[in-house]
């Protein structure tokens, strides 16, 4: 199944912060008062500062975290109750494979969520459109897929995802919902802009790393390991492929992926 089908839109307006930054918050208040009034204790205040910022920079590392604000790694109570699970695709859209995937789902009466880079739907937007309509969703996956994108500061993060919503928006005809972060790595700076923008951020269950192994029989096997209803199997059309290495892949993964 698409996300887009799965749950309602989500809501906008006053970021409410996670109970985690909520508490950095504090602490980096705290250790300000501490030291203007204990200035001996400086080196204390700065360790703990310090240390917050550690365990808020390993939790971006950590795509599955929900320590840093909300996260979708798996599809509402409903939707499981249903069986279903959702195929997402990251990447794209790509000229050579995006046409072959959607054949093949279209063969499986199959439905995906296609996460995309805004810079390549501006290039190929009649591949986006075929997403469309075809019944597939199409998400933000950023506009430029930055490897730096976690280290933006909240202007340039608003702005990127910005970019991406109006081009993805233009070419579909309405604003994607959902966002999935580069790599799945993000900052504490991304959830209020999330928010801002109307964006829930979903990350995955299982990842097939197929960028790292090509082998299709490998990716499957990850895919598919202890698969469950509500899971959210991921990969992605970054590097190119054989076309019958995307076909075997695919073909293979779509009957055990869809109830």
């Amino acid at each position: 199944m698409n996300l887009d089908s799965s749950t309602s839109a989500p809501a906008t307006g006053r970021w409410h912060a996670a109970p985690l930054l909520r508490l950095s918050l504090i602490l980096h208040g705290a250790a300000v008062v501490l030291t203007l009034a204990r200035s001996a204790w400086w080196p204390w205040t700065l360790s703990a500062v310090v240390a917050n910022h550690l365990a808020l920079t390993a939790l971006g590392l950590w795509p599955r975290s929900h320590a840093l604000g909300s996260n979708w790694t798996r599809l509402p109570a409903r939707a499981a109750a249903r069986g279903e699970i959702a195929i997402t695709i990251d990447d794209g859209p790509d000229p050579e494979i995006t046409p072959q995937v959607l054949s093949i789902l279209a063969a499986h009466g199959a439905r995906a969520t296609f996460f995309c880079i805004g810079q390549r739907a501006q290039q190929f937007p009649q591949i986006v459109s075929a997403c469309i309509a075809q019944g597939h969703a199409v998400e933000n996956h950023s506009d430029r897929h930055a490897h730096y994108f976690s280290l933006l500061g909240m202007g340039a993060l608003h702005r990127d995802l910005l970019r991406a919503q109006r081009t993805l928006a233009s070419i579909s005809g309405s604003a994607p919902r959902f966002f999935r972060a580069p790599a799945g790595l993000r900052s504490p700076l991304l959830d209020p802009v999330l928010q801002r923008l109307g964006l829930q951020l979903a990350s995955w269950t299982r990842r097939g790393f197929d960028t790292i192994n090509r082998d299709a029989a490998v990716v499957l096997a990850r895919l598919t390991r202890r698969l469950a209803a509500a899971t959210f199997c991921y990969c992605t059309m970054a590097i190119p492929l054989a076309p019958a290495r995307v076909h075997r892949s695919c073909s293979r993964c779509c009957p055990r992926c869809w109830p």
